[in-house]
């Protein structure tokens, strides 16, 4: 079933009232009416309807609704995830900066030493090498990366990716793209 159809079945209000009272517990035509306020002749149509739509199923004589309908809707009509990018040509490093990185953004930063060194390495590539930058233009890029942008500027200066002097800052470490 496609979402439209979804939608069609539901988009009348008798039959989304039906719908979501069988949702909510309703199992037979009289309570579907007790817990909607409809009258049968509003209510037996629209069990009708949804269950030749396949929203709604007999079993055991009780009503249940097919909730899986939905989910099957949406796998139905969902594009396949395109290939993301890869961040690095060594596997073991892009696997590591996939694990980190998330929509251009730093999720978290690694407590493992090693890890941590692979996506600083990264990071640091936003700087040019032989560029001058002030403090605030350091943490305006590192904000970019990280909220806690303090924290990636003293990772970055500890693994002499970063040097600086005088509130000055520029790149003196890491692999640089040719």
């Amino acid at each position: 079933m496609t979402p439209t159809a979804l939608c069609g079945l539901l988009a009348e209000s008798d039959r989304l009232r039906v719908f979501a009272a069988v949702v909510l517990g309703a199992r037979t035509p009289s309570e579907v009416e007790s817990a909607t306020g409809l009258p049968a002749r509003l209510v037996e149509p629209a069990i009708r309807r949804l269950q030749q739509g396949g929203l709604l199923v007999v079993a055991d004589g009780a009503l249940t609704a097919a909730e899986e309908a939905f989910k099957d809707a949406v796998r139905q009509t969902s594009a396949p995830a395109a290939p993301q990018p890869s961040m690095d040509p060594d596997r073991q490093r892009d696997l590591i900066l996939r694990t980190f990185i998330s929509d251009g953004r730093l999720t978290q930063i690694p407590a493992a030493q090693g890890k941590r060194m692979v996506v600083l390495e990264h990071i640091a590539s936003s700087f040019e090498p032989g560029i001058r930058y002030a403090e605030r233009e350091v943490d305006a890029i590192l904000r970019a990366w990280h909220e806690d942008h303090a924290a990636l500027r003293r990772y970055l200066v500890d693994a002499d990716l970063l040097s600086r002097d005088n509130n000055v800052y520029w790149r003196s470490g890491g692999p640089v793209v040719v």
